[in-house]
């Protein structure tokens, strides 16, 4: 993606990374999910104090809302994670993940009451041992987990605090993991280890809101400028300047005194290495390396603003780190001290790598002719580099880098004597896709990247970059299915179910398939083929088939598959698009089929539905696919429209703090009510403008939030009021319908309302006092007015049976 061009952009980039240099050390933060980084605190240790900051997260958050779209599951958690990405970069974090892949084990499974669930979900020692390789692989001075282990904490927070904290002993201990050791990663002492603490109990305050003049914000609202890249949850908020702290309280050692910061006692500087060193008695040629790059340091920080002088001094110390490099290997120091330097020297170089490039303002780029490539293909790419600085570059060589079994060929030349201010240098390869080539995965580096090698004032200096946009390889034929997922009616199952299927070519230039679906025994489907002929690549055409299940299908789960056939290529994937602009965009390949439930299901003839959407959810497509007349009401309809001519009208989740119109015309939709209308709201939470007297009867959320869920999705559920319509009109609502329900039973529940209100059931986790207003209906005037906290905007669209018959009777109360 195109970054827009600020006036302070060089000297701000310059200075970001050349502060790094002045420091060895090195801090990690541990959270679960993307957005759980204490932003503030990072930014000053890594803007601030240039220390080697690093955040590792455990999860992707594909269990959590979204408030920029409908994706949820994968897809959300791939949006999380890009945003995650880009928030780092701001504040020049280096980010890990302990999520490795799509659907991996430590996946974000929805909200947890306790770290014990958690770990058990996420397998404890698979958790545990992604947490300890970052730990040996990044080797932090300190760790400051992001929260604590209290009860009334997101039981994913506390199970990364567990582990966290156990990981501060066995990080160090060689018997932990001891595979580690045999693939050459050596243990590592963790020295400090912090936890969140207040103003009445601490060691460390952290003085985030202190001023930064060079970046003309404090480090409070440099850690908010990373937030705001979070906006699939709404995060990021405007501070004003002024004093404010973090408090962190040492939790590795017994210390009642107050710090001057996390790195009390531990080596800063290379001049407290030096130190450390000369403690031994011994390698005083390390010594003299360390001390002559700590002056280094300084003369680089010394010369900025002036580009052309920072990029001498920054060569200068390049090549001193490659001396203190040699002097170590050759040193007598023990094993575990060379490690340790060894492993500084190699930060440091690459942290010079990245401050060589902004001091010699140069720019370097690689663009594949199309991101969007098949296996087999042949595709050209041009890497250029161009110098905006006064120092001349000599000897430049651009390189390619593809994955093992791809070849490149250069088309003309490579190296270049020498590249001086305002000029262009560029390379073109021609790139042999094989046929075998891996499709793209999303949570893996980029499989294209580009270096640049060059020379100045004789020190050789490198460049890695990748692809402003994703080269993704993906399938030739991606097919998406219309719908994805759908119910049968096993009382109707004479009646097909229409399926369209879109198939897009990624293939280039003209091409065509046989589209064909895979569907169960005895299964039906006309046609059993259709030809596709597309004129270029991005081409797509729709094709439809109908599916017929036989008589007597028994109640279960289904799935049809497309396929694309051409020659001796086979594709059985879609491709979902997803594409923000402060993301950019990326793609998740997953199979193309179409989830079928097939179940009993009664839906009144002729029922109409208004559907108020939040823009979290997708009921309403679902409604449709099951019989019911569904029409979205914008923000016209609600304030204006005639109401009456619907049977029932549903709002959305959190609809009354996305959708403004609603609050104004509240009056409007108690009066459909009043009237005979059938109104049903989904679960809000306080923030979001909900206040109880928006309902006809008052309805008070619960707070804190944290405690007013139910979390176990296989918890025993109570029909208080069984004979109540909305549990046997059309469908007659049994103990077995609250069976096989996915993730949570409920959200923000009530802990006050109206007399009037009848508690349909009552609902807990284990241990807990079970909840009665998870569910409320009352009549008002003609009418009913039903609120709901059950999470029916995920069970539907997983084709969770009981929450279907029990959500077409809730809208079908008028009839």
């Amino acid at each position: 993606m195109a970054q827009p061009v600020s006036a302070d952009r060089g000297v701000v980039d310059l200075w970001k990374s050349i502060k790094p240099l002045t420091t060895i050390a090195s801090a990690m933060n541990t959270g679960a999910h993307p957005d759980d980084e204490h932003s503030a605190m990072l930014a000053y240790l890594s803007l601030g104090r240039g220390v080697n900051t690093l955040s590792v997260i455990a999860n992707r958050g594909e269990g959590g809302q979204n408030e920029i779209g409908s994706e949820l599951g994968n897809a959300l958690g791939i949006i999380r994670s890009r945003e995650l990405q880009e928030a780092s970069k701001i504040t020049n974090v280096t980010l890990g993940m302990l999520s490795e892949q799509i659907n991996d084990p430590i996946f974000d499974f929805g909200f947890s009451k306790s770290p014990d669930e958690t770990l058990q979900k996420w397998g404890d020692s698979v958790v545990y041992e992604r947490l300890i390789r970052k730990i040996r692989e990044l080797r932090p001075d300190v760790v400051i987990p992001s929260f604590l282990n209290e009860e009334s904490t997101h039981g994913h927070h506390r199970a990364i605090n567990v582990i966290t904290v156990r990981a501060f002993k066995d990080a160090a201990n060689p018997e932990v993991f001891p595979e580690h050791l045999k693939k050459g990663l050596q243990p590592w002492q963790i020295k400090k280890l912090y936890l969140p603490a207040n103003d009445k109990d601490y060691n460390v305050a952290v003085p985030v809101g202190d001023y930064d003049e060079i970046y003309g914000a404090s480090y409070v609202q440099l850690g908010e400028e990373s937030r705001f890249m979070h906006k699939s949850q709404g995060m990021g908020r405007l501070v004003d300047e002024g004093s404010s702290f973090n408090y962190y309280k040492l939790n590795s050692a017994v210390k009642s005194e107050k710090e001057n910061d996390f790195f009390d006692g531990i080596a800063f500087s290379f001049d407290d290495l030096a130190k450390e060193i000369e403690a031994k008695g011994k390698d005083n040629k390390v010594i003299k390396d360390l001390r002559a790059l700590h002056k280094d340091a300084e003369e680089v920080v010394k010369a900025y603003p002036v580009f052309s002088d920072v990029a001498r001094e920054v060569q200068e110390m390049k090549a001193d780190v490659e001396t203190a490099v040699s002097d170590v290997k050759a040193s007598t120091l023990d094993a575990s001290v060379k490690t340790d330097l060894l492993y500084r020297l190699q930060v440091k170089d690459a942290q010079l790598n990245k401050a060589g490039m902004e001091a010699s303002s140069l720019v370097v780029k690689v663009k594949p002719e199309t991101g969007e490539i098949v296996a087999g293909q042949t595709v050209k790419m041009v890497v250029s580099a161009y110098s905006g600085g006064k120092n001349n570059l000599k000897n430049v060589e651009l390189q390619l880098n593809v994955p093992e079994g791809w070849t490149t060929k250069a088309v003309g030349n490579t190296k270049f004597d020498q590249l001086s201010y305002n000029k262009t240098v560029s390379a073109t390869f021609e790139v042999q896709v094989p046929k075998n080539a891996v499709e793209f995965q999303v949570y893996q580096p980029s499989v294209v990247s580009a270096d640049v090698l060059y020379q100045l004032n004789n020190v050789s200096g490198k460049i890695r970059v990748t692809p402003s946009n994703q080269v993704a390889v993906l399938p030739s034929f991606a097919m998406s299915l219309s719908p994805e997922a759908t119910v049968l009616n096993t009382l109707k199952t004479e009646e097909p179910l229409p399926v369209k299927v879109t198939v897009r070519n990624y293939s280039p230039g003209a091409t065509k398939t046989s589209i064909s679906l895979n569907v169960p025994k005895d299964w039906n489907v006309t046609p059993a083929s259709q030809e596709v002929n597309f004129a270029a690549k991005g081409e797509t055409k729709p094709v439809t088939f109908q599916v017929k299940a036989p008589a007597g299908t028994a109640v279960g789960k289904y799935t049809v598959t497309a396929v694309a056939t051409s020659g001796d290529v086979t594709s059985k994937e879609n491709v979902q698009i997803i594409d923000y602009p402060h993301i950019g965009k990326t793609y998740l390949i997953q199979p193309a089929e179409l989830k079928i439930q097939a179940f009993d299901l009664k839906v009144p003839t002729g029922l109409k539905v208004g559907y108020v959407s939040s823009g979290f959810d997708n009921i309403d497509q679902y409604l449709t696919q099951f019989g019911v007349n569904v029409t979205k009401l914008d923000d016209k309809a609600i304030q204006s429209a005639d109401l009456s001519q619907y049977d029932t009208i549903v709002l959305g989740i959190r609809a009354y703090g996305f959708r403004p119109e609603l609050l104004s015309s509240n009056q409007r939709l108690l009066s459909y009510v009043e009237n005979g209308g059938n109104l049903v709201v989904q679960y809000h939470k306080p923030e979001d403008k909900w206040k109880p007297e928006l309902a006809p009867y008052p309805i008070k959320i619960g707070e804190p939030l944290i405690q007013w869920r139910v979390t176990d999705e296989n918890s025993k559920v109570t029909m208080l009021a069984p004979d109540h319509p909305i549990f046997t009109t059309p469908n007659k609502i049994t103990d077995a319908d609250w069976n096989n329900w996915i993730q949570d039973r409920s959200a923000y529940n009530p802990s006050e309302w109206g007399k009037e209100y009848t508690q349909l059931i009552s609902n807990g986790d284990a241990g807990e006092k079970e909840f009665t207003g998870t569910f409320l209906s009352a009549k008002y005037g003609k009418g009913t007015y039903t609120y709901s906290s059950l999470v029916w905007y995920r069970e539907i669209p997983n084709l969770v049976p009981g929450s279907i018959r029990l959500f077409v009777n809730m809208i079908s109360l008028k009839q």
